[in-house]
């Protein structure tokens, strides 16, 4: 019997998550943010988590930070639409302070609550590299207690995928201001070209390994 395509496979995982009660999260929540992009890319970027617009809409990465992040593919040589878009956890972490509510980091109750969710995704997706958006999607992603300042631009390997790299969080890059914003964004804009570099390099390599069908005119579009 043939395999059912991915994409259907990754809708009932969603249908799933969807239900999903196995944190406090879901009692706060507007909607679950699972994800969205091109399951069979050979690239995935992981973030934290949904902020107030994403929990609104029910997309990843939408607001302020997700307008950035768009800029910074683009001038990486990379459409949204070629890649796959989630985070650690599917619902909004958030505190009320002064009657507002604020996005906070994800715990580690509500990180293992969802791990199941992420390992579904990564696992039918099965990419060639992983961009973790900030140091908790790399404590996840690479390893435990990631230093983002120290650590992010290098090559790590990840049980999901063949190479991994952690680059800044969009979000953390708006706080900057001046020449320290144009620095921040600046490197997020190389650990994306470098993800593009990677993905190509390691396309080749399949390719030199096993006989390929010539590709069709989708795959022929893609930047990949």
């Amino acid at each position: 019997m043939e395999e059912r395509p991915i994409e259907e496979r990754l809708r009932e995982v969603e249908q799933r998550a969807k239900q999903c009660t196995a944190c406090h999260l879901a009692t706060t929540r507007t909607q679950v943010v699972f994800g969205e992009g091109n399951p069979r890319s050979p690239l995935v970027l992981v973030g934290e988590g949904p902020g107030e617009q994403e929990d609104l809409t029910g997309r990843p990465f939408v607001g302020r930070a997700g307008a950035l992040l768009d800029r910074a593919l683009r001038e990486a040589g990379i459409g949204r639409q070629h890649v796959y878009i989630c985070n650690i956890i599917k619902c909004r972490a958030y505190t009320i302070e002064n009657g507002r509510a604020r996005n906070r980091p994800p715990n580690q109750e509500e990180i293992l609550a969802c791990a199941p969710w992420l390992d579904a995704q990564l696992t039918l997706i099965q990419p060639l590299v992983i961009v973790c958006l900030g140091g908790p999607a790399a404590s996840v992603i690479i390893h435990k207690n990631f230093r983002i300042m120290q650590e992010r631009g290098q090559w790590f390997t990840s049980r999901w995928a063949p190479a991994a790299i952690a680059t800044l969080h969009p979000a953390y890059i708006l706080r900057q201001a001046g020449p320290a914003f144009d620095k921040a964004y600046a490197l997020l804009v190389d650990d994306l070209k470098a993800a593009r570099a990677r993905v190509i390099e390691l396309k080749q390599q399949q390719r030199q390994q096993q006989p390929m069908p010539p590709p069709s005119e989708e795959q022929q579009l893609s930047l990949f």
